[in-house]
């Protein structure tokens, strides 16, 4: 991106860096099993954990992975990021929450869950629903980002028209809607379940119970048990309140060199304030959702410049507030399409998209022909 470099490899070597508390905490997860997998058998709850864990893992090795260049060149933009993303939102986070679900419920109540066959169906229904999800997402994304970079013998684009790259992943769009659709029914099945398991018995509110307080505590005799973390951790204002100071000194070295240093981002004579009717006009691009299918950033790749036209540079977002990079191209990039097309082209275009590009799966914006602005 338009990024300095150096805060690019910055960022690159953090998010590796970001690998070892990731899969701590999954191998930790994973190892507490260790002799009970017969459990994981019969115990519905821990299935779920288990490919919830599973899915975190995969989704903090691939991040960190997706951070490096040669890798983010091809995934970015595409579906492969939507891919990455929900393997941690429907695997990790999701299936963590079933499984929390299914343990919590029958306690809170003090009675046997519902139907268990319900809730296995449900963990079997799920776990489909994400393969269907994510597969065809991470074969579409390779697909059209690997379509967008393909030259021709003669130094042409082999695709320069980006409705062909769109078109050739819609079947697997269909498979992702597939996906998603099975994942929902598994919830729906589990909010039944659940709602049986809560009417069949009465909750207990409360119930006594008691903990030894802080300072009555036993002294452990292990040595290794009285570092100078467990200061901090017994501490919890002063934990918080250093970790804010080093979280700001990071933050500083970071962001202090792009404020103070002019050459990182060059002054553009050719950027000029918005006028108010490019602030409208911008105002107009996020309430439609227009950044969310499109990007206003060429990234300086042959491909993206024989594309798109020059690539962007860090001066020409000085007036952006916030700023519109985009981060998935359902569309076309947006940076440099001033002037390419005629004011008659943009206006049948938002009102049906199709007249312009056959075949385009934009949705039509007539009311914007219709509607006044002040």
């Amino acid at each position: 991106t338009s990024l300095p470099g150096w805060a690019q490899s910055l960022g690159v070597a953090f998010s590796i860096m970001l690998i070892a508390p990731s899969w701590g905490g999954m191998i930790n997860g994973l190892l507490t099993l260790r002799g009970a997998w017969d459990k994981v058998r019969e115990d519905v709850t821990l299935k779920f954990m288990v490919v919830a864990l599973t899915a975190y893992g995969m989704a903090t090795f691939e991040g960190p992975m997706l951070s490096l260049k040669q890798i983010n060149a091809v995934a970015h933009f595409t579906d492969w990021i939507v891919a990455h993303v929900h393997v941690g939102a429907l695997g990790w986070n999701g299936f963590l929450t079933f499984g929390v679900m299914y343990w919590l419920v029958p306690r809170l109540y003090r009675t046997e869950l519902y139907s268990k066959k319900m809730a296995s169906f449900h963990f079997w229904i799920g776990t489909l629903g994400i393969l269907f999800y994510a597969v065809p997402m991470y074969w579409a994304g390779f697909t059209q980002g690997l379509m967008w970079k393909e030259f021709t013998a003669e130094g042409l684009l082999k695709y320069p028209n980006f409705l062909t790259t769109t078109l050739q992943i819609i079947p697997m769009h269909v498979l992702r809607g597939i996906g998603g659709g099975m994942y929902l029914i598994g919830v729906i099945v589990m909010a039944f379940n659940l709602g049986k398991t809560m009417l069949k018995a009465k909750l207990v509110a409360n119930e006594p119970a008691e903990a030894m307080s802080l300072p009555h505590q036993i002294e452990t005799a292990d040595p290794s048990d009285k570092k100078w973390h467990r200061v901090l951790e017994r501490k919890p204002m002063k934990f918080m309140v250093f970790s804010l100071i080093v979280i700001l000194v990071g933050g500083m070295v970071e962001m202090m060199p792009t404020f103070t240093i002019e050459s990182n981002i060059p002054t553009i004579a050719a950027v000029k304030p918005y006028s108010p009717l490019e602030l409208q006009g911008r105002d107009l691009y996020i309430r439609e959702g227009c950044v969310n299918c499109h990007t206003q950033t060429v990234r300086p790749f042959r491909s993206e410049t024989e594309r798109y036209g020059e690539y962007s540079k860090a001066g020409e977002y000085v007036y952006d507030h916030p700023f519109l990079w985009g981060s998935k191209r359902t569309g076309p990039d947006l940076h440099r399409v001033g002037g390419k097309y005629t004011n008659a082209w943009h206006f049948n275009h938002m009102v049906d998209p199709t007249t312009m590009s056959p075949g385009s799966i934009m949705p039509p914006y007539p009311w914007l022909a219709q509607q006044t602005l002040d």
